[in-house]
Parts: structure tokens; C-alpha cells; sequence
């Protein structure tokens, strides 16, 4: 089978043994969709240090199961699937507080410690956690996203225990920003602020209802613009979804006293905690990987016409043509958000 593969230092389609059930609790799946992800470019980049070379890259997909182990039990061949970003077992400890992210037996695997599913067929381990049937009337393209960029929107928006009535800033226009976006709502803040230094990704979240305000730092004084939104206090709670050089510092800034900040974003560079700047603002910082736990949840939103997605994918190209896409998504050409890759 054709699989995009990286070697340590760059990524190379090449052909590659169709995998096989290893475990009772594996299933194979065939790849239907998959996307690419930041979380892909910051492996080539250098940045995830347990990422193993010679893996093939992609942790983001859906598709029909065609094998499957003794030991599954909620998943069989032919159903329509979509994917967790995590493996998780569902017993350890980590597991069954919902902590999945710091599963022991497991995390964040596939595309990083194990092969991804940017192939034809890619196998997964502990199907039943990581894998999730679809609704009849939710297709793949409806639920690409489901297990990692919808997932860690929700999970943003969760650590931000937003109650009804508040006002929430979300850094990053961006896919998972975005996604965070959409997930705030089903909390019934009263405003949703986006900010973003693209315009474009900006008015997009204007245009589908996702924000209430936009606002660009680089033609703004940002943190007087949100205290106008806010009633001069800033916001009541903060998503920081854009892992730039800066955006952190902007989240502690723009929060009001004893906010919440959920830190989402997945960093290339160490940041700073100016204690002393913060004296007094009681602020209460929430990091971490997305803890993928409501994946049925968001199949029922998708389902019910609640949360849509479908947005997000700008370009479409067949797995042949994934060294294109990659090329494409790092450099953000033709307003990109994410790329569809389809499989034959």
C-alpha cells in the first residue's frame, strides 16, 4: 500500500506492507479521509521528541473497518468510523478518570510512536476506545474532525468552564480556534471574541456565526479593545489556540481577575510565567493535550445540526498528490484551513 512515511529529517510517499491485527483489541481500518495537521509539521519540524522515525505520519482520519480482533466487542467490519486522536485502553487509571491524553498503556500514538493513518489502511490499537461508528446520516467529510481538531475545540472550551452569560476570547482563528469556537457556543456564552493577525480567518468566523467580535492585535490596542467588550474587567475566560511567539502573553493580558485560561495550543518554544506581572490576578492556567473523551457527544451535535465542520476543509487531494498538500498547509496558500486527503 502507498503510505507517506517520515524518515527522521523529511517525509517520503513509498509503498509499505498493509498492516494486520497484532493484538485481540486491534482493528484494521481503510482510510477514507484524512487530514493534515499542525501537530504533523511540528513532528518534521523536530518538536515532539518520542516521535519515531520511519513512521507513517497522520492521526486524523475516518473510515471502514475490515478486520478486527477477538477481543472487540463494539466495533465490526463495515462500519463507518471515526478515529480518536488518542489511544487510550480505558482501565489504567489516567483512563477512567478521563484523563485519556495520560493513558499508560497508550496516548498519543498513531502518526507519532506507531503508523499514522496517511496510508490506505492503518491499524488501530484498543479499536474500541479509539474508534467511533458514525450516525447514519453523518458522512465522512461530516466527520473528519471528530477525533482531534473538533475534539480539542471542545476540550478548549470545557477547561474554560464557560458559564451562560460570559464573555470568552479565544486566540487563533485557526482550525482548532475555530473549532473552539463552535464548541464555546453550545455553552451559551453571551459574546465570543476571535482575534487573529488574519483577516481572512477572522471573517470567516464572523460570517458562520462562530464569533460575536474579531479583533487583529496588529491593528488594535487588544487589551483595551476586549475590556470595552467586557465591561472594562476583560474577558472571562481566555482559549489560547494559536501557539505563537506571543499569544500567551496575550491571554493572560486580555483575561480578567480570577479568569480561566485554557492553553490549547502546542508550543515550538518554551514560554515565560512573569509571576510578579500577574500578582493579584488570581488566574487559573489549564494546559494539556485534548483529552478526546466526547467523541460520541460530538457525533450527536454533528447528527442534530448543531456543530457543522465541514467549513474547515479548503482543498481536496488524493493521497498521491500529499506531498503537495503538506507543501500547501505550512505555507497557509489559497486561505487554507485543512486539506481532505482521499484515498482510492
Amino acid at each position: 500500500m502507498k503510505a507517506l512515511v517520515w524518515n527522521g529529517s523529511t517525509i517520503e510517499l513509498t509503498e509499505r506492507n498493509t498492516p494486520h491485527i497484532i493484538d485481540d483489541r486491534d482493528a484494521v481500518v481503510k482510510v477514507k479521509l484524512s487530514s493534515i495537521c499542525t501537530s504533523d509539521l511540528h513532528i518534521i519540524g523536530g518538536y515532539v521528541p518520542r516521535a519515531k522515525s520511519g513512521i507513517v505520519l497522520g492521526h486524523e482520519f475516518v473510515g471502514e473497518v475490515v478486520e478486527i480482533g477477538n477481543g472487540v466487542k463494539n466495533i465490526k467490519v463495515g462500519d463507518r468510523v471515526s478515529a480518536n486522536c488518542e489511544t487510550f485502553c480505558g482501565e489504567c487509571f489516567f483512563c477512567r478518570h478521563g484523563f485519556i491524553n495520560n493513558c499508560v498503556n497508550g496516548g498519543w500514538e498513531l502518526g507519532c510512536t506507531i503508523d499514522g493513518c496517511q496510508a490506505e489502511y492503518v491499524r488501530v490499537p484498543y479499536a474500541d476506545t479509539g474508534l467511533t461508528v458514525l450516525p447514519e446520516n453523518v458522512s465522512y467529510q461530516n466527520a473528519l474532525f471528530v477525533g482531534d481538531i473538533l475534539s480539542s475545540g471542545y476540550f478548549g472550551a470545557e477547561l474554560c468552564e464557560i458559564r451562560e452569560g460570559d464573555t470568552v476570547a479565544i486566540i487563533g482563528a485557526g482550525p482548532v480556534g475555530l473549532c473552539t469556537m463552535a464548541c464555546a457556543k453550545i455553552f451559551k456564552p453571551q459574546k465570543i471574541i476571535a482575534l487573529d493577525i488574519d483577516d481572512f480567518r477572522l471573517n470567516l468566523a464572523l460570517k458562520l456565526g462562530l464569533a460575536d467580535y474579531i479583533l487583529n492585535p496588529e491593528k488594535c490596542d487588544i487589551e483595551q479593545e476586549v475590556k470595552n467588550l467586557s465591561e472594562n474587567r476583560g474577558a472571562d475566560c481566555v482559549a489560547e489556540c494559536a501557539g505563537g511567539k506571543n499569544t500567551f502573553e496575550t491571554a493572560w493580558k486580555i483575561a480578567r481577575p480570577n479568569a480561566n485560561i485554557a492553553v490549547v495550543a502546542m508550543y515550538e518554544e518554551n514560554q515565560i510565567l512573569p509571576l510578579p506581572k500577574m500578582y493579584g490576578k488570581n488566574l487559573i492556567f489549564k494546559t494539556g493535550g485534548v483529552d478526546a473523551v466526547h467523541c460520541n457527544k460530538l457525533l450527536e451535535l454533528i447528527s442534530d445540526g448543531k456543530i457543522n465542520t465541514d467549513f474547515l476543509i479548503t482543498h481536496t487531494l488524493p493521497l498521491e498528490n500529499i506531498l503537495d498538500g503538506y507543501k500547501l498547509f505550512k505555507e497557509k496558500r489559497g486561505n487554507c484551513l485543512k486539506i481532505a486527503i482521499s484515498y482510492p
